[in-house]
């Protein structure tokens, strides 16, 4: 159909979802293909500094300023042996890596990764190995990380050169353990008794951690939503959030499903917060746990078996995904759905951050900037203060997978210490452009402070080598705020950041 009528955006400062929780814009670092190694640290590049870490990776990861980084894994993690990473760099063991079948150096490990961490201002977020390892093993690390020195973990700590603590915060009660793929795969019920004894033991270390427990790994699991409910169930008193991931994928080459696809992001995370409503309720618990959205992105071109498996070399090219402007757009609705479920979703990483289905990529002396690094750019740094629950009335469109949906998807973010408004707009429409009108209910806005937007003709066009800058964020033309009300034209294909002084 055609949407050549004005949809309309309502907007009241009072009508507040949640907080947003600044940890949603968080990234995700694995020790899978090129991720870390020729990624985050490569010595031999002429780009990197006196610690091996590439500086152009490092303002890269700055300008997109995530809050929190979940490290080492992933798969990786639950066969990852951590002493093997800490230490004089020459005496570490090489080792055949499992997961993606890899050589692992172990030359970037925990102490490495804090310092990367420092580096780019966020708070290091670790996983521990619940597959081969034990919970003592886990323990180990938080004495490792946490401890004062007068014990042997920590006094290990200040022989590698680290005296102070590193005060890691948010831990991970390992990866995946639902799925067969997983080393150490557990049922749930063994899972989840595994991970309440971490847990314990971890907080015997350091009662201040916040844990994050492994939810399903997708919604399509078939143990999928009972995984969830019997280790929420076992751990509740034990863990503040509760993990889900999910790969978005555009197989079909059905673009208009694709542009909806936040309807089943709605429905994943509607499943799994009422999973934790009924437990709250039936446990008859105080409280509460909150969803860790710790492995989110769009990934299907890169997944062949080939993409996956390393060869038993160091560093192999492994599912090296190329964004186009269509995942770019789903990306951004991605961050919508993020700031409309404020309520219970607090933690959110993108998967991952460097060459493997990444924002980034690079070879040893140049750095890209994919599709999707420019709606993470604008999310990370507009969407701050409530969540606003917005009323919109938009033209419908109808598609194979999710029905009649509306053309625009809308969130907002209401900062009132700063006196600010984001809003974020996706035209999901492929061919019109659509007409809009913002109106004000409860507030008299002064001006457009910002006004950015990300289009183009072509859902397949994507950044390259050779073209860099082919889609960017560019600034549009901010219209005049009138009697509290403002219109503008999106086109078709399109990411609009508004940002409004009120």
């Amino acid at each position: 159909m055609s949407n050549s009528e004005l949809a309309r955006i309502y907007i009241n400062t009072k009508r507040v979802i949640s907080e947003i929780s600044p940890l949603l814009f968080s990234g995700f670092a694995e020790h899978m293909g090129r991720c870390i190694y020729q990624g985050i640290y490569e010595p031999g590049s002429p780009r990197a500094d006196e610690n091996g870490l590439r500086k152009d990776v490092l303002a890269a990861l700055r300008e997109l300023n995530f809050r929190s980084m979940r490290y080492p894994g992933g798969n990786f993690v639950s066969g990852y042996r951590w002493e093997d990473g800490i230490g004089p760099q020459d005496k570490r063991p090489r080792r055949r890596e499992m997961a993606w079948q890899s050589i692992e150096t172990n030359q970037f490990g925990t102490d490495e990764f804090i310092n990367f961490c420092r580096e780019i201002g966020t708070e290091p977020m670790l996983a521990v190995n619940l597959g081969t390892g034990t919970i003592q093993d886990a323990a180990n690390l938080v004495e490792y990380c946490n401890a004062p020195t007068g014990s042997h973990y920590a006094d290990l700590r200040a022989r590698n050169g680290h005296p102070e603590p590193h005060g890691v915060k948010y831990w991970c009660l390992g990866n995946e353990m639902d799925g067969p793929w997983q080393i150490g795969h557990l049922d749930a019920v063994d899972y989840a008794k595994k991970a309440s004894e971490a847990a314990k033991l971890m907080r015997l270390q350091d009662d201040s951690l916040e844990l994050v427990l492994c939810g399903s790994s997708s919604s399509l699991m078939p143990t999928y939503p009972e995984w969830d409910r019997i280790g929420l169930e076992m751990c509740w008193e034990l863990v503040q959030y509760h993990s889900m991931h999910y790969y978005a994928n555009n197989r079909a080459d059905d673009s208009p499903s694709f542009l909806a696809l936040s309807a089943a992001f709605e429905d994943y995370v509607d499943t799994v917060a009422a999973v934790l409503r009924y437990v709250k309720a039936k446990t008859r618990s105080k409280h509460d746990v909150y969803l860790s959205w710790d492995e989110w992105n769009v990934w299907y071109k890169a997944r062949e078996s080939t993409d996956l498996r390393g060869g038993w070399q160091e560093a192999p090219h492994l599912i090296e995904e190329v964004y186009n402007l269509e995942d770019a757009l789903v990306v951004a609705q991605w961050l919508n759905v993020f700031l409309r479920r404020a309520d219970v979703l607090k933690i959110a990483c993108i998967a991952q951050i460097v060459n493997v289905i990444a924002p980034i990529l690079t070879t040893s002396d140049n750095l890209l900037k994919q599709t999707i690094y420019y709606p993470l750019l604008v999310f990370s740094q507009m969407a701050s203060g409530n969540s606003l629950d917005l009323l919109v009335d938009s033209p419908r469109y109808e598609t194979e997978q999710f029905g009649d949906m509306p053309l625009l998807d809308v969130s907002a973010a209401h900062d009132e210490a700063a006196g600010a408004n984001a809003i974020f707009i996706v035209n999901r429409s492929l061919t019109e452009r659509m007409p809009i009108e913002i109106r004000w209910q409860d507030v008299t806005p002064k001006r457009f402070t910002s006004a950015r937007q990300l289009a183009g003709d072509d859902p397949k066009a994507f950044n390259s080598w050779e073209d860099p800058n082919q889609l960017t964020t560019q600034a549009i033309y901010a219209p005049k705020i009138i009697d509290g009300a403002a219109q503008l034209s999106l086109p078709p294909l399109s990411f609009t950041a508004l940002g409004v002084e009120l």
